[in-house]
């Protein structure tokens, strides 16, 4: 009897993992995945309106523009640079990890929130809007940081992302030291270099909402 129940007990386990592994290259239901928001709303501190817009966006754009099938994220710009305002959520299970996020210059005070938001080359403020992080990891010439490339998926935000030689604004997700003092950016999601790993690996095509309050 005892071998029979060990029998029973390890094929149920090999069942759930070989369910877990087909279940994990495929996106889930908009029903699981609005269970998802009502966990992360009841959980987390991210901007209630942020994360309903970023789930209907995932929601209606997933599959067109081939997004992340895991996660999503939130950069919460209502929050201070002294927060951890970046939130990344994961799919499955509504899991948050949160990490510090640089605004840009001309958008805040250093160390405070956004109060101003543009898409606009030059302007040294943060992007707004959806966006589709790249897969690929590069390492900026000058500064040595270490970046992925980022695209504007609506017609507002088309040109972030860009390189400039096609009329585009140079904005990436990348390291710097100065996130850790609430430093500003261009513009550019600049991001702990201590948390690149956890950042880079989640961030991978997944959708990135840069909520400004806008």
């Amino acid at each position: 009897m005892k071998i029979i129940i060990q029998f029973i007990v390890l094929t149920l386990l090999f069942i759930s993992t070989v369910e877990a592994r087909s279940n994990y290259n495929k996106y889930y239901s908009n029903r699981h995945l609005s269970k998802i928001e009502k966990r992360v709303a009841l959980a987390s501190t991210v901007n209630k309106k942020a994360l309903r817009e970023a789930f209907r966006f995932y929601k209606k754009n997933r599959y067109k523009q081939r997004l992340s099938k895991r996660y999503i994220a939130i950069a919460d710009y209502t929050k201070k640079a002294g927060k951890k305002r970046l939130y990344i959520i994961n799919l499955y299970n509504g899991k948050v990890y949160q990490h510090h996020v640089a605004h840009g210059k001309k958008s805040g005070a250093r160390g405070g929130r956004v109060w101003r938001s543009s898409n606009k080359r030059n302007s040294h403020m943060t992007p707004y809007g959806f966006f589709k992080v790249g897969i690929k990891e590069r390492v900026t010439a000058k500064r040595k940081y270490k970046y992925l490339m980022i695209r504007g998926l609506q017609k507002s935000n088309k040109k972030v992302g860009l390189p400039t030689r096609f009329g585009g604004r140079d904005v990436v997700v990348h390291t710097a030291g100065y996130v850790k003092g609430g430093g500003r950016s261009y513009g550019c999601f600049a991001i702990k270099p201590q948390d690149k790993r956890a950042v880079f690996k989640r961030l991978k095509t997944a959708l990135l909402y840069s909520y400004t309050g806008r």
